[in-house]
């Protein structure tokens, strides 16, 4: 087996799986990743960017599908939709995808289609699921999940102001929404939309419902596609969104009126965990280059190569510490979300969602610096990932969100700890009159 698992994941990756590890890890290396240039190529290419998309994307597409490489994301034993691996499993292929801006297209495993895919499966009605989950699990179309928005504190859900007002057999909705990713793609043909329908329930998290906005709908306008550190992520793109007396049927409710919230922890929670596993990858990739770098024999600063600077070699130690840690952070979330659930595995996933793109921004950052100036511009891929992983301390909750919830949570403890701690002193206290030891030594602040 060429592909390498952590022995942390050994025993519970399954022989099926292994395989298939080989197979998405050879067409992400030998087809995804040479096709990552091709694919920007053809995004510049002709006149609006955003009118078309690569057509390398579809040929990838179907050469996944020949090699049984399609929607592992759907988790086995949570969707009846997916390809029947565990979470730990995709999680480890989720790794390679992460390595190429194509791949994760190529096998539609893409966000944000992956996380409205699991809404759809898990909380939608068969009608809405014929309607738009099964084109897109066949990756016929391309959606966009809306819940930003430009006016408010959305990092606190509670806050958003989408107007959702029920006239009849329908919604009408009001409002503005951005980083609204995938609006721009000429594929995405479906919105998954959260807004307030509620606003004068006592209960605040019964307040916001969440609808199935088809991309036509009159009344919508992309105002403007936003920039990530000047890329416009090109056909993809984050839209700003306005919505005037957008009229939506009542059938296109997700689940019910009141029960957004509940519909986006559901989603978000494998989000966040999908955005680390590939985050990794990326991490990786960046120490690829890093090495491609410093073994340059053309590149001899004050008469050495980089790789005989001790500074850059202790970056490169540094760097694989850091990234295997990190994995087995991921991995173990992984573990935690097939054994106990998303909800049931909050911690870990916030563990992962906060620790992986700080890791990963320190790694791609000692890239970019080994490489000087052609680190910064167009030369590598650093500069883009850089900018890419950096939203993911915003996207999904931005991380001080997940710290004071961990902290909150991890404080609790506190009494516990504290009457431990005591309690060992005493004992202390007692061990020390036994042997006749002196306690002349301790402090006066001494808990002894």
């Amino acid at each position: 087996m060429s592909a390498d698992i952590p022995i942390l994941a050994a025993n519970r990756v399954s022989d099926r799986a292994k395989k298939t590890l080989d197979i998405v890890k050879q067409f992400v290396e030998e087809r995804c990743i040479p096709a990552d240039p091709v694919f920007a190529a053809q995004v510049d290419a002709g006149g609006d960017r955003w009118d078309h998309h690569p057509s390398v994307i579809d040929d990838l597409k179907e050469e996944a599908k020949k090699l049984g490489l399609w929607n592992m994301f759907l988790a086995k034993g949570h969707y009846k939709e997916g390809a029947g691996f565990t979470n730990l499993e995709y999680g480890l292929m989720a790794e390679y995808l992460g390595k190429s801006r194509c791949a994760s297209e190529a096998v539609n495993c893409a966000a944000p289609d992956t996380g409205n895919m699991e809404v759809l499966a898990k909380y939608g009605n068969e009608a809405q699921k014929k309607e738009w989950l099964q084109p897109l699990l066949d990756g016929k179309i391309r959606s966009a999940f809306l819940m930003t928005e430009p006016d408010v504190a959305s990092s606190d859900a509670t806050n958003i102001q989408l107007s959702m007002k029920r006239e009849g057999n329908e919604y009408v909705l009001n409002g503005q929404k951005w980083w609204s990713s995938g609006a721009g793609d000429p594929r995405c043909k479906i919105y998954i939309v959260m807004g307030k329908s509620d606003p004068g329930n006592k209960d605040v998290y019964k307040q916001q419902s969440v609808i199935l906005v088809p991309a036509n709908t009159p009344g919508i306008k992309i105002n403007r596609m936003l920039s990530v550190y000047g890329y416009d992520d090109a056909p993809h793109g984050h839209g700003h969104l306005s919505f005037n007396n957008v009229r939506v049927p009542a059938s296109n409710m997700v689940l019910g009126p009141g029960r957004g919230f509940e519909i986006i922890q559901g989603r978000l929670g494998p989000g966040r965990i999908h955005h680390a596993m590939r985050t990794i990858g990326a991490a990786e990739k960046a120490l690829e280059w890093m090495l491609l770098r410093i073994n340059d024999p053309k590149k001899t600063p004050f008469g050495k190569q980089l790789k005989e600077h001790g500074v850059i070699i202790e970056w490169v130690a540094k760097s694989r510490l850091e990234i295997d840690a990190a994995r087995l952070v991921v991995l173990n979330a992984a573990i935690a979300i097939d054994d106990r659930g998303a909800k049931g595995a909050l911690k870990e996933i916030a563990e992962a969602k906060v620790l992986v793109p700080s890791m990963a921004l320190t790694v791609i950052d000692r890239a970019v610096q080994s490489f000087g100036g052609a680190g910064v511009c167009q030369d590598t891929p650093l500069a883009n990932m850089w900018a890419q992983i950096r939203t993911l301390r915003l996207a999904d909750g931005p991380d001080e969100v997940h710290l004071q919830q961990m902290g909150k949570n991890e404080n609790k403890k506190g009494k516990a700890v504290s009457a431990k701690i005591l309690r060992q002193a005493e004992i202390t206290k007692d061990l020390f009159a036994k042997y006749g030891v002196s306690l002349s030594h301790i402090g006066p602040k001494s808990k002894l």
